[in-house]
């Protein structure tokens, strides 16, 4: 019988859930949006912008796989500036032209799930996903065995993405 570690999966899987109230150390976002920009590698800090940050997904699903969030805590899209909206589609097409180049995906997954039920894993902060897909990724592994093989370690894909984006 074949194995395959994930223990970053344990740790998300087994970590207290937080609220993520703006203010609190609570939310995660919030967390690495006001840190320094000296501590960008450690938190996979991509790209810092005027209203918002790119990050790459600690728990992706698949290598490359980052996220575009406002430096705003929202749980709303229709609440953020436009500004900020603006900025944010921008960095979407900046990470997909980053995805592209470094990952030449099939294709590319882009947009948001607002709210727990429509499967936001921090509900409370908004935030994009761009999530790179190729032929076969949905595979027996991931549908049937729910476990996802990824070929990169996250520093790795920080480094090249950092480079691209």
């Amino acid at each position: 019988m074949d194995h395959l570690w994930s223990p970053w999966r344990y740790r998300y899987l087994t970590a207290e859930k937080v609220e993520g109230k703006s203010g609190d150390a609570g939310c995660v976002f919030c967390r690495i949006g006001s840190d320094p920009a000296d501590r960008d590698e450690e938190n996979l800090v991509l790209f810092r912008g005027e209203w918002n940050f790119v990050v790459l997904n600690r728990f992706p699903y698949t290598s490359g796989h980052l996220m575009v969030i406002p430096y705003g805590h929202s749980s709303d899209l229709s609440a953020i500036s436009d500004e900020a909206a603006a900025e944010m589609m921008s960095l979407a097409r900046r990470s997909e032209r980053a995805l592209r180049a470094v990952y030449k995906p099939g294709g590319i997954n882009i947009g948001m799930n607002l709210g727990e039920c429509a499967g936001a894993g921090i509900a409370a902060h908004i935030h994009l996903h761009a999530v790179p897909r190729w032929h076969g990724d949905a595979n027996f592994m991931s549908v049937i065995g729910e476990t996802r093989v990824l070929p990169e370690d996250l520093d790795v894909s920080w480094r090249r993405l950092r480079a691209a984006i």
